[in-house]
This record gives C-alpha cells, structure tokens and sequence, in this order.
C-alpha cells in the first residue's frame, strides 16, 4: 500500500462535489481534519456540484483540467478525493493530473496504518489495505500497452496481474487466520471475565469526540489522545476501581 508521507512533499488538493445530498459541508470540512491527521500540507481545495459521478474521471473533463493547473501552479504532490473512486477512475485521473490520486479510502487507510501499534491492529490495518488493493491492480506491464498487437504480448502481462493477485489472497488468507486466533483468545478472556462476575465497560462513539481523554480522567492512564481524527487505533483496557462498589474492567474503544 502506497505510503502517502513517502511522496516527495506532503502537499495535497482537496477535492469534494456536492450531489445535493445535503452534507456536503460537513463531509469537506471532514475531509480537511483528515488530511490534516495524516500530517499533509494542503495547498488548495476544488469544488463542485454534479447530478451524478462522470464514470471515466468521476468529475468531469472541465474539472480535470481545472484540477490540472492547479497542480502545475502549486507543484501538489497528490490529489485527494472526499469520495470513493474505481480503479478506472483512479488510474485515469492519475494519468491526466500526472500525479498521485487518493480517495477517501485510501487516505483513511493510510492514517490507519500510521496509527496502529499494536500487533491485532496492524494485522487488521494491513488486511484492510490488502482487500482495497486487489480490487484496484491494473496492468502491470505498462511498457506493452504502448505497443499494437503482436504475438506474445498479451500474456506477459496478464500473469504478472494474476501472480499479483495470488499473493495478495495468500497474505489476507494467513492474516485473517492470525486474527482468527487472536479473537479465540480474546473469547478466552471475556469467559474467565465473565465467570469472575467483572462487569466490562466500553467507552464508544464518534472518532476524535473525547473517548481517550475521558478514559484517561477515569483510570488516570496514559493513552494517546490529541485533536484529531482517529487518534486511537486500538483498545485499551484498564480496570477501574469504584470504591465499595468494586471494580469494572472499561475500555477505550476505535472511533467509529
């Protein structure tokens, strides 16, 4: 999975339309706190309003062009998509603005994989990274596109495509055995809790609205917590001590 912070610069342009859906608004501002989460300078935001994606470039040969220049004119390392985008989309757009293009998948992926510490979370990061992969590998053998015809060229290419492929399915089989082996264990555990008659707590909600920073004020722990979103990648459990009442196990839990 490409690594946003490996580029060059950190610069990105925003991209978001409106399909009058009505929350367009708070879906840019979102996409502006993430970007910012994942450490990236932002250089310039383009909008618009569409009836419906264009399925060649998602947004159109005006806004293609438009995007175009501003890349040239603020040297934008990437352009980023407040939307999904197909494969085709993507390797189109990334042809046309001769630079990296990123949806919002991929951007949200990405700071996953920043923040993620423990061990199950980097499993499930990478899974999750792997299986949005696949579904966007192209051609590999880019050099024989250029050329027209000829016996032989067609195969090359489409099994470097299809060895891709099969890698990819035998990493995300051995990672989701790891995880399966992982939530047999965690299974184990909630049991010996259950039986031990310790009441579990879970702190729950919307990313960046406060879970880390009220856990820490209960337990008096140390977790990560900052202004951003998805600062906290993996549960944390403390156990919290409630005078005669006794004491209940609670969990800082991944934003939603």
């Amino acid at each position: 999975m490409h690594d946003l912070k490996k580029n060059l610069t950190n610069t990105a342009i925003l991209v978001s339309l409106d399909f009058g859906d009505g929350d367009h608004q708070d879906r840019l501002s979102e996409l502006h706190q993430l970007a910012l989460s994942a450490d990236l300078t932002i250089v310039g935001t383009v909008e618009g309003k569409r009836s419906r994606p264009d399925a060649t470039t998602f947004i159109g040969s005006g806004k293609v062009e438009e995007i175009a220049q501003l890349v040239l004119d603020t040297h934008a390392a990437m352009v980023i998509f407040n939307h999904d985008l197909s494969p085709a989309q993507q390797r189109n757009l990334s042809v046309r603005l001769k630079c990296n293009v990123v949806d919002r998948t991929s951007l949200i992926l990405d700071i996953f994989a920043q923040r993620a510490k423990s061990y199950e979370g980097r499993l499930q990061v990478e899974l999750a990274q792997l299986e949005h992969l696949v579904t966007r590998l192209v051609r590999g053998w880019t050099h024989l596109e250029r050329q027209k015809g000829g016996i032989g060229l067609r195969g090359p290419g489409e099994t470097q495509l299809e060895t891709d492929r099969r890698l990819i399915r035998k990493r995300v089989k051995l990672l989701k055995e790891k995880l399966s082996t992982l939530q047999r264990q965690r299974n184990v555990q909630r049991r010996q809790r259950q039986r031990a008659n310790v009441l579990s707590v879970s702190i729950v909600g919307y990313t960046n609205a406060g879970k880390s920073t009220l856990f820490n004020k209960l337990t008096s722990a140390q977790t990560y917590a900052a202004d951003q979103l998805f600062a906290t990648l993996d549960t944390t459990t403390r156990k919290l001590y409630l005078g005669e009442a006794g004491s209940i196990v609670i969990s800082d839990t991944v934003g939603l």
